[in-house]
């Protein structure tokens, strides 16, 4: 196979919209056996499918309706000029994306994953350099950003705040913009004013990706967000379409849940529970721009006893860097997601998420520390997810997807089997 086996019946399975129960009963095997062929090729229990299954699996989806929509796509040429916006190579919204071509990138961010993971490495981007240029705090987009795109054999420049930059002087942005993209091969956007990034794309024809621009929209942050989704749901045997999504906290700014919002309304008949505290409701823009795309349901609430049901509960922080009139300073304790409120009302099988930094001070009442060990709590595995995601954003960008795969090679180095203390919960389970 040019690609992995895990990455080969993960595509399978997301082509033709199967859970593993069902497509271990459509390929007439185990549950358990696909889930042996489901792990990564390092795993203890990992095992190789047989050579007809994988014939069989292959004929199954080149029979499917589904393939024909996908070799629609690909007929129309690379990825990044599908998904391009103003002629350019630049990711400034999710509103870019189809469906079909955000599934797209998702498997480029599967065959990202031993690379991620550190088992292997590629220089597809040697002698590249990414210009990371953030006028607003960050610590996990800016690392990530800059560590997918080493990991992909670029070098990156970075540059925090207005203080050390030339926009301190006065420069505008244009100039800014214009000036960098003659040091560097693509940048990296974050601006505390809404559509900022859109005027740094505008001077210049390098890709320029929008990590966040003030309460507008985070779009990577809800790629990642997504694949997180898709990789929980298929550990969970789920699907996303008809899904429960909840999303709690502060709404009014939080712009990851404005982009992943948008981003999830491209699925079919989801159930949208929004909580928020009186005053940070969800923009009525975002709303409808979800009602638009068919039949979702959306619900407005401020009680967090709302979350029953949910399939998925996506908590954000209070933006208070963000506030003009509003004077509230932290959630009130009723507003906190913690082991009680879950053992009380969420699902057995919810996944809990959160795009961090959660404000781990007692009396912020942020998503509870008290779950750092519940098996439900996804957050650091959706900030890992940011490096396969950001490294296929990369690659996609600089038309370099189609070289990944032969270019890598084993990692010299030893990596640990897992990275935090608690990812060992989780072996074999991706």
């Amino acid at each position: 196979m040019a690609v992995s086996q895990q990455v080969f019946l993960r595509d399978a399975m997301r082509r033709l919209n199967l859970t593993r129960d069902v497509f271990a009963a459509r390929i007439g095997v185990k549950r358990r056996a696909l889930d042996t062929w489901l792990l990564p090729e390092g795993s203890q229990e990992f095992r190789g499918m047989p050579e007809v299954v994988q014939r069989f699996v292959t004929e199954i989806v080149e029979n499917e309706s589904l393939l024909e929509k996908y070799a629609q796509n690909n007929q129309r040429g690379p990825l990044r000029d599908r998904i391009a916006i103003h002629g350019k190579h630049q990711l400034l919204s999710v509103e870019q994306f189809t469906r079909e071509s955000v599934e797209e990138l998702v498997r480029i961010a599967d065959m990202m994953q031993p690379i991620a993971r550190r088992q292997k490495v590629s220089r597809v981007l040697e002698g590249a350099v990414l210009g990371n240029l953030f006028f607003e705090a960050s610590t996990r987009t800016r690392v990530s950003f800059g560590a997918a795109f080493c990991r992909l054999g670029g070098s990156v420049c970075d540059t925090t705040g207005f203080t050390f930059s030339s926009m301190a002087k006065g420069e505008s942005i244009y100039d800014t913009s214009r000036v960098m993209s003659g040091y560097v091969d693509a940048m990296v956007i974050r601006h505390p004013e809404q559509g900022s990034v859109a005027e740094f794309a505008a001077a210049t024809n390098i890709p320029v990706v929008n990590g966040g621009d003030g309460a507008g929209e985070h779009p990577s942050q809800a790629l990642l967000d997504l694949y997180t989704i898709l990789t929980e749901f298929s550990r969970l045997g789920k699907l996303l379409d008809g899904s429960h999504i909840a999303i709690t906290g502060d709404l009014k700014y939080g712009r990851t849940v404005h982009s992943l919002m948008k981003m999830l309304s491209l699925y079919k008949g989801l159930k949208f529970t929004l909580i928020s505290p009186p005053g940070l409701e969800m923009p009525q823009d975002i709303i409808e721009h979800v009602a638009q795309r068919g039949n979702h349901v959306v619900e407005q609430t401020h009680s967090m006893t709302d979350i029953k049901g949910a399939d998925v509960i996506y908590a954000t922080r209070v933006q208070k860097e963000r506030f003009s009139d509003e004077q509230l300073e932290g959630y009130s304790a009723d507003f906190q997601i913690n082991k009680a409120l879950l053992d009380t009302f969420g699902k057995e099988d919810v996944i809990i998420m959160h795009p961090l930094p959660r404000d781990s001070r007692e009396d912020a009442h942020d998503l509870s520390i008290d779950l750092n060990h519940d098996p439900r709590l996804a957050i650091f595995r959706q900030a890992d997810n940011g490096i396969p995601v950001r490294m296929a954003i990369f690659a996609v960008l600089l038309g370099v997807e189609n070289l990944v795969q032969h270019s890598m090679r084993d990692v010299t180095w030893s990596p640990p089997s897992h990275i935090g203390p608690e990812d060992a919960v989780f072996h074999g389970m991706y």
